[in-house]
């Protein structure tokens, strides 16, 4: 199976990774400075709740790409991220690399996750979609990847850095990657408060995703 030219882990995707896959929403620009914070690899107990409560605290919306087995696994979780308003998206039912991933087997567990979650909204894990997966998908669902990567999951960084990596990139339109997971909270915890703070004085508005 062919693969994509590179793994997109870097705050910004290459601008020759957004022309290829020109069938996904790399970032969507506002008449007024708008980003969308996202949060990938939930609901789970614990760092779900927390993500809840501090946008509750700031009152700012965002969207959840949900894995399929744990908007399952914890249902309770998963309502209550619609219940307080925000959209969800789905991330594969089994959190699927794209690219290593047979394309009957990728198709079946994102419509799937698709189906559990009942949005239209997808984004692959790992940025890990293959430009013949993106074309299919695409027919069925809104492809959603990014153009700010906190790197919240990285061991290596800290929140300061995650925080860094906003203030640099950050444009009209952006959508901002998290991840309520266990993994990314030491960094999620220090760098979400301050990027909420800052973007809210640079003038942003928040704003969750939707298909039209």
């Amino acid at each position: 199976m062919k693969q994509p030219l590179l793994h997109i882990n870097k705050p910004q995707p290459p601008l020759i990774i957004e022309k290829l896959y020109s069938r996904v929403f790399w970032r969507i620009p506002q008449e007024q400075k708008t980003v969308y914070l996202t949060f990938d690899d939930g609901p789970v107990p614990i760092y779900t709740p927390w993500v809840l409560d501090l946008l509750d605290t700031y009152k700012v919306p965002a969207t959840f790409f949900c894995v399929g087995e744990n908007a399952q696994t914890y249902p309770d979780i998963f309502s209550e991220i619609q219940k307080r308003g925000h959209a969800i998206g789905s991330h594969t039912y089994n959190h699927l690399n794209g690219w290593k991933t047979a394309n009957a087997l990728y198709f079946e567990n994102v419509c799937k996750a698709a189906q559990v979650v009942e949005s239209k909204l997808f984004r692959p894990p790992y940025g890990k979609i293959t430009l013949k997966q993106a074309r299919v998908l695409s027919e069925k669902l809104t492809i959603i990847m990014w153009d700010v990567l906190s790197k919240d999951y990285d061991q290596t960084i800290d929140g300061e850095t995650c925080f860094d990596n906003i203030k640099n990139y950050v444009s009209n339109g952006s959508i901002i990657v998290f991840h309520d997971s266990p993994k990314a909270f030491k960094n999620l915890e220090y760098a979400l408060p301050k990027t909420i703070e800052w973007l809210q004085n640079e003038g942003y508005k928040c704003a969750k995703l939707h298909v039209d």
